[in-house]
């Protein structure tokens, strides 16, 4: 059974493409999921999750996900190879969706305090972290 039940915040903004036999829509976009538990001294981990949507959920995923929301996926792992033009083989695991949830409060949506700023450690005076398990300093250097 291949089966992947993810939930994390958007680290951008969903990338909608159109295949070229049959025009069929497609949205990628990658979730920074936490690990579930954290060594002792050490600040909690986030895994960073490629996710492919097609169809009417690629659709659904460009149309409303935004950066910084949090959201739920259930898919399946894929894992795909292919030789560049310079003859090296390049590797990539992906979680093809087949569910994407909306996974903010409605509160936390609408007072926006689930914007990726906020959540991930705001420099912005008067806002908390918005609860979350982790937060990034203005002076780490992000993978997005």
């Amino acid at each position: 059974m291949n089966k992947v039940i993810l939930m994390g915040r958007l680290t951008r903004d969903p990338e909608i493409r159109y295949t070229q036999t049959n025009n069929t829509v497609v949205a990628s976009f990658s979730l920074a999921v936490n690990r579930r538990f954290v060594k002792q001294g050490e600040e909690r981990q986030a895994d960073f999750i490629n996710i492919i949507a097609w169809s009417k959920l690629g659709e659904f995923c460009g149309k409303y996900f935004k950066k910084g929301q949090q959201v739920g996926v259930v898919g399946r792992i894929q894992t795909r190879t292919w030789d560049d033009d310079q003859g090296q083989k390049h590797y990539v695991t992906e979680v093809v969706a087949e569910e994407a949830y909306f996974a903010d409060s409605k509160r936390e949506a609408e007072s926006g305090a689930s914007s990726f700023e906020n959540t991930f450690g705001s420099s912005i005076p008067g806002t908390t972290s918005g609860g979350s398990d982790f937060e990034i300093s203005s002076s780490d250097d992000l993978p997005f």
